[in-house]
């Protein structure tokens, strides 16, 4: 089974996570299991002091697991970043769609948040034609040889992303 994945670009503080949020329930409501893969440059820090699990990756656990009915994580210290295929193959199996944030780098089909107080040019239409580009969504219109969505109106969003990567 191949996971269907589309990945959200932007540059930092414009609204990313804001608007997967929003598009997320908007797919939940209309019938889909979503995952979600969060791309962070920085560490990764999800533990925090005075918890079980902390103290156990803090004694040396390559690997801890704290599960219940309700959730279930993983924190794992990895060599180095696993792959996004890996990542996908391993974890998404289950789920109807993965929606990504960052990887802004990779081969996956992108939407790109722009905000016109943030950038003037897009990241995927400045200096290099991403060809992965599938869809700007923007509080201002662009002309642009792709569709164009309301910042807005993440039903909207969802939408696009259930009409063209869902049916």
């Amino acid at each position: 089974m191949t996971v269907k994945v589309v990945s959200f670009v932007a540059k930092s503080g414009s609204g990313k996570t804001t608007l997967l949020g929003k598009v997320i329930v908007h797919l939940e409501e209309r019938g889909y299991r979503v995952g979600v893969v969060k791309h962070d440059a920085h560490r990764v820090d999800i533990d925090h002091p005075g918890k079980d699990s902390y103290r156990l990756t803090a004694a040396g656990a390559d690997t801890m697991l704290i599960t219940s009915s309700e959730k279930l994580a993983v924190v794992k210290k990895p060599a180095a970043s696993p792959p996004i295929e890996e990542l996908l193959s391993t974890y998404f199996t289950d789920v109807d769609i993965v929606l990504t944030e960052g990887f802004k780098k990779s081969y996956m089909p992108k939407i790109e948040l722009h905000r016109k107080e943030r950038r003037d040019t897009l990241l995927c239409r400045g200096e290099e034609h991403d060809l992965t580009l599938v869809a700007v969504v923007s509080d201002e219109r662009l002309e642009l040889d792709l569709p164009m969505l309301n910042l807005n109106d993440a039903e909207e969003v969802a939408g696009f992303i259930e009409a063209r990567f869902l049916k």
